[in-house]
């Protein structure tokens, strides 16, 4: 039985100095001391630093304010609310913005240097950071250099002396060099940390406590990061490795487990395969906390006045399993923290002391996914000046960068606001570009293989990667605006726009006609089953998280045409798809020009896993785009973005149906000749300005 007694200073460095020459728990501590513990956490940064739009040149602020150097203002007050913080990254860190593919691909860094992303990590300083699939993009060989790392892979040498790197440890669970047999990165790490934690009589004293920090990333990246990882590394089931770090890191001491997951949550029977599988993870003995990423969503909900609403996909999960006022996934607290900076994930947990071990309280845990305007839900956070002037450099030059010229001119604006309405100006440059590339390849090609595809039709598919997936300012916005009396010049910042992801590149799948109608199928999932006897407003998209699904084909001429009836259930909404006028029969082929995350199976479309794939090109399509672009005279709207393939079957309703997109933009819709589009009404609390679409039309 223990003493009541006053912690004095003698004390206190008694506790002190037990525990720290004891590598077991101290003995001497009372029961029922308590100690809470602050996790703080980032995720999918994509290397937006400061809260600036370099496709469009312009900083921004109010409801479109994101970077980590906005975040920065959540993490001081956040600490300074909580003595006890431990601060993690999530993953997708180092890309995703042009200043990363400035730094990776345009000048790429020396080993002397750090990337902009880590020098602001270390600034705020990063307690452990785990790897998402994004932080593969740019090879092995930069990774290991970034990371001042020796990943044990054949091939692969990281440069000699120390580069500039993180000053945090970064751990990945689930990735293995298939040379060495290893994890190329420390599976986890056991941080001995210093918190106050408080005596049963209310008395505080200092005390270490171990905090084991794992890390996974999707399964998936083999796929997607093929031309990077194909026979260099091997990736194991999250939970799989889990179940064996956690256990292990337990029998090494660690009083906390908290694990970061680069994935959703997705209540589907667990797969080793499985890309979203951070709800499974909480089912693993011994974890404690849990940091989810990879989905670009808010998970708790969001706590701030007014604040936007869970994604229907998180509303759809389980309540038995999912508490999402709560954020507890199978009683584990768990946080997703958005992406770009916009918010800041707080679990705070509490630990008592019982039987001789701290027992982390799940019941008593509180959870927030912190948002930029979390006082009041309209006052938003000021940027951290400080990390602003640490990546100035970085910053002027990604701006000169993004501004050279690429040498061709627009006399139309391409844009993305109602690509879910059917405005193609943003997307049919890109299928323009992919069928250009894939045609000249057969009709110069050696291959006999290859060569024997030349009379099937070569069709193209993209989607609206900035459609809003990340709030009311991320639509893709190029070139000219309601003034511009002449064309306009391009920039090297364009393609990104039209294409965001530098890092996918062209593939071509060899497809039949049954498959070309599942895939479009699966597209159309986009919309919500709109019920045309209802008087209530209805949501044509109700979420944008998965909006990189949202496939729009393309053929030449406009030969490929189809309609989508969004009163019809998933699965049943395509009709009237012709080709050349004509019914396209199941048996009828054709070509893909695609990406190689659709082409492996990404997106989970029927049937495009891989096996259909008949050329995988070492260009990204973000290249084949700019190259493009280069070989035009000009661009007309005429001729390169007015092809629209697909539009709604005409339906009467008897309620509103809206459209969620960026503010001010009813004119756009006008231009492009869009009549469904009939006013702008108010926003939501996200900032989306609601559009009142007529489907009749």
């Amino acid at each position: 039985m223990f003493m009541r007694f006053s912690a004095t200073p003698l004390v206190l460095a008694t506790f002190a100095l037990l525990a720290a020459c004891s590598s077991v728990p101290n003995p001497n501590v009372p029961e029922g001391t308590t100690l809470e513990l602050a996790v703080l956490s980032t995720t999918d940064l994509h290397q937006n630093l400061l809260s600036y739009d370099y496709y469009r040149l312009a900083g921004v602020g109010g409801s479109g304010t994101l970077g980590l150097a906005a975040t920065a203002s959540l993490i001081k007050a956040a600490r300074a609310e909580n003595p006890n913080t431990l601060l993690v990254d999530n993953g997708d860190a180092t890309q995703g913005s042009l200043l990363g593919d400035f730094q990776a691909l345009d000048q790429p860094i020396p080993c002397s240097a750090t990337l902009a992303i880590y020098r602001a990590m270390n600034w705020l300083g990063y307690d452990a950071a785990g790897l998402g699939n994004h932080e593969f993009n740019y090879g092995l060989p930069f990774l290991s250099q970034t990371l001042n790392t020796d990943l044990g892979v054949a091939g692969v040498a990281k440069p000699a002396g120390n580069c500039g790197a993180p000053n945090h440890p970064v751990v990945n669970s689930n990735v293995t060099s298939i040379s060495s047999g290893n994890p190329i990165l420390p599976p986890y790490v056991l941080l001995h940390r210093n918190y106050v934690a408080k005596l049963p009589n209310g008395d505080s004293y200092t005390l270490p406590l171990k905090v084991a920090v794992l890390g996974f990333v999707p399964p998936q990246v083999l796929d997607w990061d093929a031309k990077n990882l194909a026979g260099k590394v091997a990736v194991t089931g999250v939970v799989e490795s889990a179940q064996k770090y956690v256990a292990e890191a337990r029998a090494k001491g660690a009083d906390v487990v908290v694990a970061l997951s680069h994935g959703g949550l997705d209540a589907s029977p667990y797969s080793p395969k499985m890309e979203n599988a951070s709800l499974h993870l909480t089912t693993v003995a011994g974890v404690d906390a849990l940091v989810a990423g990879h989905s670009h969503l808010i998970f708790p909900a969001a706590k701030e006045p007014n604040g936007p609403k869970l994604d229907a996909s998180l509303a759809a999960l389980p309540a038995g399993t999912v508490d999402s006022d709560k954020g507890l996934v199978n009683g584990v607290p768990t946080v997703m923290a958005q992406s770009w900076g916009r918010r800041l994930g707080i679990i705070k947990l509490t630990l008592v002391w019982q039987g001789g071990k701290w027992m982390v309280q799940k019941g008593s845990s509180s959870v927030e996914s912190r948002g930029l305007a979390y006082t009041d839900g309209k006052t938003f956070v000021t940027p951290d000046a400080g990390m602003a002037r640490l990546v100035d450099a970085e910053h002027q030059a990604t701006i000169a960068y993004a501004k050279q010229p690429l040498g061709v001119n627009t006399d139309f604006a391409m844009s993305a606001y109602f690509a879910l309405v059917g405005d193609v100006s943003a997307i049919q440059i890109v299928n323009q570009a992919q069928i250009d590339y894939v045609k000249n390849l057969l009709a110069t090609t050696t291959d006999t293989t290859l060569k024997s595809y030349a009379g099937i039709p070569v069709i193209s598919c993209s989607a609206p990667f900035k459609a809003g997936r990340n709030g009311a300012g991320d639509f893709t916005d190029v070139a000219p605006t309601a003034s511009s009396a002449s064309p306009v010049a391009l920039q090297v910042r364009t393609p990104g726009d039209l294409y965001l992801y530098g890092n996918n590149n062209l593939q071509a799948v060899k497809i039949k006609g049954s498959d070309l109608k599942a895939w479009l199928e699966t597209s159309a999932k986009q919309f919500a089953q709109i019920d045309p006897t209802s008087t209530a407003v209805q949501d044509l998209v109700p979420s944008y998280s998965t909006i990189f699904n949202f496939d729009v084909f393309y053929a030449e001429g406009n030969a490929l045409t189809y309609q989508v009836d969004v009163t019809q259930p998933v699965g049943a909404r395509i009709v009237n798809l012709r080709y050349q006028g004509q019914p396209v029969a199941d048996s009828a082929d054709f070509i893909v020009a695609t990406n190689d995350y659709r082409a492996s199976g990404g997106g989970g479309f029927p049937g495009i896993d891989g096996s259909k794939t008949i050329y995988k090109s070492l260009d990204a399509n973000q290249a084949v785009v700019a190259a493009y672009l280069r070989k035009q005279t000009g661009l007309t709207r005429a001729a390169n973005g007015s092809g629209r393939a697909w539009s709604f079957v005409k339906t009467t309703t008897a309620g509103p149906v809206v459209l969620r997109s960026a503010p001010g933009k009813l004119a756009v819709a006008q231009s492009v000749g869009l009549p469904q589009v009939t006013a702008e009404g108010s926003l939501d609390a996200s900032g989306y300005a609601r559009y009142s679409i007529d489907l009749s039309k």
